[in-house]
């Protein structure tokens, strides 16, 4: 069991994966979570502090990250917008970030006025996708009639070998879609990270967590901020 910390102002919930590096740089930049030592190339912790052991910090997996926020092991964290749609966890989202900024877009081989119209006239459609709540949510939404099949990678193979005439997916920049020869029907939401925080610690350190977001959302602002995003 970790010993208590009395000096911690808050622990933090990191998301390990492609967007840990921006993050890191991102709270260091921001000069209020102190001095951050961390090597993501050479460093195994999962829980790590600054280096005046003022701020804890847990690397979670970044599906994860909403859980260990909503249950109180961490009063803020760093969650995508696609996961806070999917799971939605009771957090507060307080800060979009601007990393890792993609789309959750319905795309398909067949061409895209052909989709439309079997939309329009609302024929059944087999949907593959890793998010069945946004993709439910989307087709209650359109009026579409479809089956939704649940897969966890590889959603571009889906309609190639006839498990589902459409796919709900992330994309970035589009080229695994077109090298699966997918093209894009329609965008659903754009997708980023998002600052978000647990409710109570909202308002048992609202203070700590209101001035961790003016330090952030000040960076956010600037203009050269987009030069540093994933």
């Amino acid at each position: 069991m970790e010993k208590e910390n009395k000096k911690i102002i808050m622990t933090v919930a990191l998301p390990s994966g492609r967007l840990f590096q921006s993050i890191i740089n991102l709270l260091k930049k921001s000069g209020y979570f102190g001095l951050i030592d961390y090597d993501e190339k050479t460093d195994r912790r999962l829980v790590f502090y600054n280096r005046e052991e003022t701020f804890r910090f847990i690397i979670t997996k970044p599906k994860d990250n909403p859980t260990y926020v909503e249950c109180g092991v961490a009063d803020i964290g760093i969650a995508g917008k696609d996961v806070l749609l999917e799971d939605k966890k009771n957090v507060y989202e307080l800060l979009d970030l601007g990393l890792g900024a993609c789309s959750i877009v319905l795309a398909a081989t067949q061409p895209k006025e052909k989709v439309r119209k079997g939309m329009e006239q609302r024929l059944p459609l087999k949907i593959a996708t890793k998010y069945p709540n946004i993709t439910r949510n989307y087709c209650l939404k359109k009026g579409i009639h479809g089956e939704i099949i649940t897969l966890y990678g590889s959603v571009e193979l889906a309609p190639q070998v006839g498990l589902a005439d459409i796919i709900v997916d992330l994309v970035s920049t589009g080229k695994t879609l077109r090298q699966n020869n997918l093209r894009v029907i329609d965008e659903i939401t754009s997708i980023s990270a998002r600052l978000i925080t647990n409710r109570i610690s909202y308002k048992t350190k609202h203070r700590q967590v209101h001035e961790a977001v003016q330090v952030l959302k000040k960076i956010v602002n600037q203009s050269d901020y987009g030069s540093g995003k994933s």
